[in-house]
């Protein structure tokens, strides 16, 4: 599937919106690992960097995050309206928990380790159970 030629948004643009809709449409779930750079490669048609360029915008929007060496994954909860990942609004922690924002920040990325090893748990795990009908 090739982006459209009539299209006179960049391709990365494209691409990104493609996901983005994939996403919102709950074809890809809080959790799931979106497509490689060489999935989207070859999905559309495009180059490496244009597509390391449509998984940023969805990272700088909040909708992705990347876990290095693993990939990207859908985020939990999209970004409430009108505020940036990143911003103080979203990364403020309650006054009264005792949980100061950089070890909010440290607890998510943490979580978010931790869904990423999930689901390869759960990937490996339907790998084996896919596999063992085959070995009786």
């Amino acid at each position: 599937m090739s982006l459209s030629t009539s299209d006179p948004r960049p391709p990365y643009q494209q691409a990104a919106d493609l996901i983005r809709r994939e996403i919102e449409s709950g074809k890809i779930k809080p959790g799931e690992q979106v497509p490689s750079y060489r999935e989207l490669q070859e999905r559309f048609d495009i180059a490496n960097m244009t597509a390391r360029s449509a998984l940023r915008v969805l990272r700088d929007e909040g909708l992705i995050y990347t876990v290095q060496g693993r990939g990207s994954y859908v985020a939990d909860a999209a970004p409430a309206a009108g505020i940036k990942p990143g911003s103080k609004t979203s990364d403020q922690s309650d006054p009264g928990s005792g949980v100061s924002a950089d070890e909010l920040r440290a607890l998510r990325e943490q979580l978010r380790i931790m869904s990423a090893d999930l689901q390869d748990i759960k990937r490996e795990v339907a790998e084996l159970k896919a596999a063992k009908p085959q070995a009786e």
